[in-house]
Parts: structure tokens; sequence; C-alpha cells
């Protein structure tokens, strides 16, 4: 038992020791082409050097592994992937997060396996440690979004003052990006920047919109592309527009309240019988062996799974309402 363990986390360790050296080989290389082609872009003045280095400034490493990063390029999903871990503002990489899904996956999966020797339960338990590092994105791009729906009046407020103050629209965005705090500050930073390099104002607020889907943002982008095509006192359009914002995030707070038993009630019902169920098998392992033995068992486990994620969602359409 002993030597097992120790083959085991002698593998994990050469297999993570092999990881980081491919990793520093392969940024190591990376940096020197980039260098390399920035020396060459920068050496003459055509439409195909402009274009190398737009090439040069948009390009995104999805991972810093060499042959990972090709794999990562060619499928569609890495770019969702890559927005996800912007909007929630962490610093991994599209390949580090499979990298974790896969180890949260394999892992657990194995070790339940090794230990019960039914494939079922051990592809089940594999897969919901493997769903953690894609849900802790989640988490995190919700917990960023809540902050920016509490901040955003507090902008328009200010942008209103600016306005009001006679400065234009642009320098109100920018004291924006300099005077409200991340992540307010950071995405009308950003917009503010695309319009000093060019960007049509529509394009750099649907950016911004891109990158943070919000629907109170929405509601500001709207109502200063009418204002800008009909006129009007866009101080006041922006008065009202944060007004109509705080109305709704009281709102939902409010309809949050009331429906937080629900949601409750929805968490408890969806894992009670898997913590249930686990506990049995410490308490009483042959009993509970007998569901993924026998036929009957393993078709109970299916039907018991089913049941409980359909009742999880409709639980979770009744209590989530769109204000």
């Amino acid at each position: 038992m002993g030597l097992i363990i120790f083959l085991v986390f002698l593998g994990v360790f050469a297999l993570i020791s092999l990881v980081m050296i491919a990793s520093g080989s392969g940024a190591a290389q990376q940096s020197k082409q980039v260098l390399a082609s920035l020396d060459s872009a920068l050496a003459t003045d055509g439409i195909e050097t402009r274009e190398q280095i737009m090439s040069l400034r948009k390009s995104e490493a999805l991972s810093a592994i060499p042959w990972l990063n090709q794999k990562l390029g060619k499928l569609e999903l890495a770019p969702t992937l890559s927005r996800l871990l912007s909007q929630a503002d962490l610093s991994w990489s599209v390949g580090g997060l499979l990298s974790m899904t896969a180890a949260c996956m394999v892992f657990p999966g194995y070790l339940v396996w090794w230990r019960t020797g039914s494939v079922l339960f051990g592809l089940i338990v594999g897969l919901v440690f493997g769903s953690a590092p894609i849900s802790w994105v989640f988490f995190k791009r919700g917990r960023r979004f809540d902050k920016f729906q509490q901040v955003l009046p507090e902008a328009l407020d200010l942008m209103v003052s600016a306005l009001r103050a006679g400065h234009s629209l642009i320098a109100a965005m920018g004291l924006v990006a300099r005077e409200c705090p991340d992540p307010v500050g950071t995405e009308f930073k950003s917009c503010f920047e695309e319009q000093n390099y060019g960007l049509e104002l529509k394009a750099a607020l649907d950016n911004m919109i891109l990158r943070v889907p919000l629907q109170d943002l929405r509601i500001v982008s709207t109502a200063i592309m009418i204002q800008k095509e009909s006129g009007g006192n866009l101080a006041e359009v922006l008065d009202k527009t944060s007004h109509v914002i705080r109305e709704r995030f009281r709102l939902k707070r409010q309809v949050g309240v009331h429906t937080a038993q629900g949601r409750l009630t929805g968490w408890i019902l969806t894992f009670l019988p898997v913590v249930l169920g686990f506990a049995l098998y410490m308490i009483n392992p042959e009993m509970m062996s007998l569901l993924w033995t026998r036929a009957i068992g393993i078709k109970l486990l299916w039907a018991a799974s089913i049941m409980i994620v359909v009742g999880g969602l409709i639980i979770r359409k009744i209590v989530n309402l769109d204000i």
C-alpha cells in the first residue's frame, strides 16, 4: 500500500515538473518569436507590416504550452471560455482552466472507482468535482457583475455632474474611469481608451456591453445613442436612467428577499439525497453498494439523478424572476 502511494506521488510530481518545464520553454520561445516579429514589422512601413502589428496586438495566448495553445485555437469553445475568464477578472488561461477541470475530474473519480469498484459512481463523483473550476469562474463572474450594478448609478451621477459642469461625454467617461472603483472604473477606462484610439462611440459601447452583458448597461448605452441621434439634454437623460437603475436594483433585492426560502429549499432538496447516500455508505457500505452492483440499483440511480436535476431546474425557474 505504501509503495503504491509513493509511486502515485512520484508520477504526479513528474507530470507537474514536465508541465512547468514545457510552460517555461514555451513562454520563452513565444516571447522570442513576438520580439522578432516586432523587429521585422517595425523595419518597414507597408500595409502588410501594419496588419502584422495589429495581429500581434490582438493575439491572446490560450495556454503557455505551445501545442496546447494551437489545439485550443482551433476550438470554437476557447473564445467563450476566454471571455468568461475575462468577465470573472481571473488571470487563468483557457488551458489552465481545462487542465484544472480534467485534474479535478480524473483524480477523485479514479479514487472512488479504486475504493468502490463502481465505474458509474466514480464517473458521477468525477463530474461533480470536475465542475468545481467552472463553477468558481461563474461565481466570480456573478459577484463582479453584482458589484458593477451597485456602483453603476454612482458612476452615472458622476457623469451627470461632469456634463452639467460643461464637460463632454468622453471627458465625463474619463472622469468615471479615474474616480470609480473596479469593475466600473476598469470597464469605462477601456471604453474611454477605445475612444481615444479612434473607435466610434457605438462600437466602444457595444464592446463594453460584450464584456459586461448587463441589462442596466444596455439601458445606459441605448439612452446615450438615442440622445446622440435625436439630441436633447444628455445630463437629464442619464439622471433619469440612474433613477431607473436604482429602482430596478431595489426591486430585485426585494424579490430576492421574498424568494430566499424557495432558493434554500431547492438547494436542500438537491443536495440532501447525495449527502444522505454518502453518509449511509460510510455507515453500511454493503447495503449501499447494491445500488451500483445490481441492474435494478443502477436504474434507480439514473432515475433518482434525473429527478433531482429536473426538480432543481424547476425550482430555479420558479424563484428566478426577470426584472
